[in-house]
């Protein structure tokens, strides 16, 4: 049976971090379905001038990542109904969240999934880049 993995983001300026955590989510199962927040989604969470790419090249550049198997794009802020759906074995998360934060932990934990949280390499966040820029 085919274990699928799942993580999700803004995914806004990609870096080594994100790479880092696609990579490391792609070891625990055979398929990596990365949850993008829409343009939509990103502006409510992040704001009016929020996403910097459009969904369309940051779905692409996703999509171009060897360990990303397939790319969904989802309205809402949160990523909760879409974990419903995919119903993922494996739910990843970065290091800066704990299990118990992490949106769907419930739902996949609920029905004897798995949540992973891999640690992040300090100093890579798009936020600090964009205060950069």
């Amino acid at each position: 049976m085919e274990r699928v993995v799942f993580t999700n983001g803004c995914f806004d300026i990609i870096h080594k971090g994100h790479i880092e955590l696609l990579k490391k989510a792609k070891n625990f199962g055979d398929k990596l379905i990365v949850g993008l927040n829409s343009d939509i989604s990103v502006r409510e969470l992040k704001g009016k001038d929020r996403p910097y790419m459009n969904q369309e090249s940051r779905a692409a550049i996703l999509k171009a990542i060897r360990y990303v198997d397939e790319v969904i794009l989802f309205d809402d802020p949160s990523v909760y109904n879409l974990i419903k759906v995919v119903k993922p074995h494996i739910l990843v998360k970065g290091g800066d969240y704990t299990i118990d934060q992490v949106v769907g932990h419930d739902i996949v934990l609920g029905y004897g999934g798995e949540v992973k949280i891999v640690d992040i390499i300090e100093g890579y966040s798009s936020t600090n880049y964009i205060k950069k820029l």
